[in-house]
């Protein structure tokens, strides 16, 4: 039997916004564990008092943006349509069913003339971490730490070949003091410097490095990207770290895609523990953090480092580096032939070189495995923080080091595909490293603010239950509200 639904479009009802939310909705726990009252105060100084016309508040403007980063939401237009007919988006921002909801123009242009070139971004994004951090979220002992590329808003095809200036590394003087110490341990002349006449011919002005680089002409802040297994074009570079504990990113930091991993790595850790007060004991990160400089730095902060093992580029068969063992106390390699490799120099790149006698190596009878066709004899690099490798490589080793390592991909890996699967962060919505920044660091945000909001939640629910069993067995006669 069909009956017919009658029309009452016409007919007056009375409705509370409040009843229409599911009590289990996420935007209700995310409301009632987030505090938002904030945002108001560090956007205050951009706002005046006493002159303009009335603007929307800055909590609800950033609230409209946490949805449309929250729920993969990637054009704004689309954002205020999604906000007008969904009264749960209407109950998080506090508006009723008549009220009107700002235009996306609104959204752009405070963007544009109001928060442009500011870190309003960047104290939100802390705000919330220091939120997980009084809810015992955040433990700050063990970090995980690795990038993802982005697809920028570019096309890979229209670009021009530019020349720029190859920024210095920030731990080369440091390196060049060691160097300098090490060839004089060895009874080396010191090297001259780079800039030095006599060692260039030159005039003695100091030449600064360069290299060739594409740039786009769409957005010419982003970087031209071509690793293995990667795909080639314009993107940008999000390097994340999240805690051990709870899975809370703790920091975001965006760069070109053609700067490599390892190079912000030191300073975002530094970073995050002068700003959070981390007392950092162990960090998981992957083989693209295993250099010498990098495992120095940790091992100098008092850090041990979980680091994935880089693989040798050498053929099958061939003699490797690992063959070879060295026997700091006389400060040389042994062959597996029982034949030596002496020290021969320290070069300017930090790498001590040892090489064996071309006698030796002429009547060895593994010369396939060990040389080339063009090598008289075996020559092998050490590099002078080598041995801060191998210590960190050994706790690596280790059952803590292993256990770190095996969760690496738990931790990191899935928050990177939560960002990209859920949240919209595979392709740049907007141009420019600014624009990508904020696009990292609200995405970030809402992920903070989710996973917050869902612990704590979970928290409640077992001590609910609980009382409601000693009320119904107990005083049978009340229930839980």
């Amino acid at each position: 039997m069909i009956t017919e639904g009658s029309k009452k479009q016409s007919e007056l009802e009375i409705i509370m916004i409040e009843e229409l939310v599911p009590e289990d909705h996420l935007l209700r726990k995310i409301d009632r564990y987030i505090d938002f009252s904030f945002i108001n105060d560090i956007c205050a100084p951009y706002y005046s008092k006493d002159t303009g016309r009335p603007a929307v508040e800055p909590e609800i403007l950033f609230k409209m943006l946490f949805l449309g980063y929250l729920y993969g939401i990637r054009s704004e237009r689309r954002l205020v349509e999604e906000v007008k007919y969904n009264i749960a988006y209407r109950w998080f921002l506090g508006y009723t069913l008549k009220d009107k909801i700002p235009d996306a123009s609104v959204i752009w242009q405070n963007r544009r003339r109001r928060y442009r070139n500011t870190d309003i971004p960047q104290q939100i994004f802390d705000e919330i971490v220091r939120q997980a951090m009084d809810a015992g979220l955040v433990g700050g002992k063990v970090l995980y730490t690795d990038s993802t590329h982005l697809k920028a808003n570019a096309n890979k095809n229209k670009h021009v070949k530019i020349t720029v200036e190859v920024t210095p590394k920030s731990y080369l003087k440091e390196l060049d003091k060691a160097v300098a110490e090490d060839r004089k341990k060895h009874g080396k002349k010191p090297l001259k410097k780079k800039d030095d006449g006599g060692s260039s011919g030159g005039s003695g002005t100091e030449e600064k490095e360069t290299k060739d680089i594409k740039q786009s002409k769409t957005d010419p802040e982003s970087g031209f990207m071509h690793r293995d297994g990667k795909p080639q074009g314009f993107f940008y570079l999000d390097h994340r770290t999240v805690d051990k504990r709870a899975n809370i990113i703790t920091d975001t930091y965006v760069t070109a895609g053609n700067i490599n991993d390892a190079d912000p790595y030191i300073e975002r850790i530094k970073e995050q523990i002068e700003k959070f007060g981390f007392q950092t004991k162990s960090v998981g990160i992957d083989a693209g953090y295993n250099t010498a400089s990098i495992c120095k730095a940790l091992w100098d902060m008092g850090i041990n480092a979980a680091v994935g093992y880089k693989r040798s580029n050498r053929q099958k068969g061939s003699y490797g580096k690992s063959m070879f063992r060295y026997i700091p106390e006389w400060d040389t390699y042994i062959c597996p032939e029982r034949k030596y490799l002496e020290y021969r120099t320290t070069n300017r790149d930090g790498y001590r070189e040892y090489k064996t006698r071309e006698d030796y190596c002429s009547l060895c009878s593994r010369q396939k495995e060990c040389l080339t066709e063009k090598q008289p004899c075996k020559s092998l690099q050490r590099h002078i923080w080598e041995d801060y490798k191998e210590w960190q490589y050994l706790y690596t080793l280790s059952d803590t080091g292993k256990e770190i390592y095996k969760q690496r991909k738990e931790h990191i890996e899935r928050s990177f595909a939560d960002a990209k699967e859920l949240h919209g962060l595979r392709y740049c919505r907007l141009r420019g490293i600014d624009g990508v920044r904020e696009q990292c660091l609200l995405t970030a945000a809402v992920q903070n603010m989710k996973k917050i909001a869902l612990l704590l939640s979970r928290r409640e629910t077992p001590f609910k239950s609980l009382l409601s069993v000693l009320q119904f067995t107990i005083f049978p006669r009340f229930s839980v509200a």
